[in-house]
């Protein structure tokens, strides 16, 4: 097999776990921002506010995006930098960073796909409720609409959210990530507002520019039972399904909610949040669906489990839950640790469940797709002649490529696929103790040096087919080349 000829590769970025420059050119602060200033928060208590340096190292990188045979890339907007505290005047030198950055990929033939967020809501807008608020929904789609306006001649494919799941469920309703809100029904109130929020921004959107492709983009868990003879096991990876996934394309499909959700979190809340007419505004408000993959999930039913034992379960992020489930309604439910290698992030390896996922969102969206993040973090090391061996990525990678690369033979619309990540980054609430890069960072000096992933994924476009691993030596250089 090799991939159609008008199939993209490519990688992707978020403008907080890249662009530093956190108080520069007239950016606001973010609740990312907030939160990793915040004591006990972040792994090592690191921050965002210089991280790779993007702001000001952009053209390097992207000269490194050319070597490296990209023909996409994938980036977010940081909020508030391009309008401050997310309501009232937009900041032209944030937007003039923007206008830059895409008219260089144009020049330099790599395509740009734009995602308007990736977690950083100003944290002005979450002062005044946040995602809780109706308003952030109508803040949401005005910047969406001036981003598509000023970007949208040189940027064809826009995401409105990334993973609105973390975002809602980690953010509001486990604690453990930004803005540190840990409550069920907030969990999922702000998962109804994102969802509602893409709905309308994607219809001023198509109103404004109708030739602009509007997706969003989901992360995937593939939960499964632990024993799939087992009814109880069967229901409770059908609860975690839903919440994961069918919650957050369905609406878009046909103008409903998974019909488990209500009776499941019965108890929590009445669902009250969401206002007549507001499925109506999602229904058919997508053009394309973005596939997050890092690992499955195996659960089963635990009626002996406590509610408070959940702050252990392994969130689909890899971080630990908060003070609380980002699962609500999962009382019951226990997270199991599936067999096989590990990340070091803690997440199995397993691209068949990829594979399986992409098969799905197809069968149940009938949808283009792309695979917009997919990749792993391993403990890479500098070795002293200057070369980053990282076999357990380059097999990573390869492997999931070839899940991709059947989907696609089995009928699945995917157009595609972003390695995670382009570099090394900020990696949330873990910091930069992971590393998820084709490329190492140097955080002391900023130097950019490839990795053995990198020379395996410029190869691998070129052939337009996943590398042997076998011939991978005589593709790399050594010392390893260096920005």
């Amino acid at each position: 097999m090799t991939f159609p000829q008008d199939f993209i590769f490519g990688a992707a970025t978020a403008a907080y776990q890249i662009e530093g420059a956190a108080t520069e050119g007239g950016r606001g602060p973010s609740i990312w921002d907030t939160f990793t200033h915040t004591p006990d928060k972040v792994v090592g208590g690191d921050t965002g506010d210089v991280a790779c340096d993007h702001y000001h190292l952009w053209e390097r990188d992207i000269d490194m995006m050319v070597d490296l045979g990209l023909q996409a890339y994938r980036f977010s907007i940081s909020w508030p930098r391009v309008q401050p505290t997310g309501t009232g005047e937009f900041n032209p030198e944030g937007i003039a960073f923007y206008r830059a950055l895409v008219a260089r990929l144009r020049e330099r033939g790599i395509t740009p796909l734009a995602t308007l967020y990736h977690w950083d809501l100003p944290q002005a807008l979450e002062d005044q409720g946040g995602w809780l608020s109706r308003d952030t929904v109508d803040a949401f789609v005005t910047y969406a609409l001036r981003m598509t306006e000023e970007l949208g001649d040189a940027v064809e494919t826009w995401a409105t959210f990334n993973e609105p799941w973390v975002s809602s469920f980690v953010g509001y309703g486990s604690g453990a990530h930004a803005p540190g809100h840990a409550d069920d029904v907030e969990g999922l109130t702000a998962a109804h507002h994102l969802l509602l929020a893409h709905g309308r921004a994607y219809r001023a959107i198509k109103s404004a520019r109708p030739a602009l492709q509007v997706g969003i983009v989901n992360n995937s868990h593939t939960p499964r039972p632990w024993d799939p003879s087992n009814p109880r096991d069967r229901d409770a990876a059908a609860h975690i399904d839903a919440l994961a996934n069918t919650m957050f394309h369905q609406p878009f499909v046909d103008g409903t909610y998974p019909a488990i959700l209500k009776p499941n979190t019965a108890h929590l809340t009445d669902w009250s949040f969401v206002h007549p007419g507001d499925l109506d505004e999602m229904h058919g408000a997508v053009d394309w669906f973005g596939v997050n993959y890092y690992a499955s999930h195996v659960v089963r039913h635990n009626a002996r489990k406590a509610a408070a034992s959940s702050d252990v379960a392994t969130l689909a992020d890899g971080h630990k839950a908060g003070t609380n489930s980002p699962w609500p309604g999962d009382e019951q439910i226990e997270f199991m640790t599936p067999p096989g290698e590990l990340t070091a992030m803690g997440w199995n390896v397993d691209p068949g469940a990829l594979h399986a996922h992409l098969m799905k969102i197809h069968r149940e969206t009938g949808k283009p797709l792309y695979v917009t993040e997919n990749g792993g973090a391993w403990d890479d090391v500098l070795g002293e002649d200057g070369r980053v061996r990282d076999d357990a990525r380059v097999a990573y990678l390869h492997d999931h490529l070839r899940a991709v690369e059947t989907a696609i033979a089995e009928g699945a619309d995917v157009r595609g696929y972003m390695a995670w990540s382009l570099m090394d980054n900020f990696e949330w609430a873990q910091g930069y103790a992971k590393r998820f890069g084709l490329v190492r960072v140097d955080y002391a000096t900023q130097a950019r040096t490839w990795k053995d992933a990198a020379y395996w994924y410029r190869a691998t476009i070129e052939r337009r087919d996943p590398l042997p691993l076998a011939e991978l030596e005589a593709h790399v250089e050594t010392p390893a080349r260096t920005y």
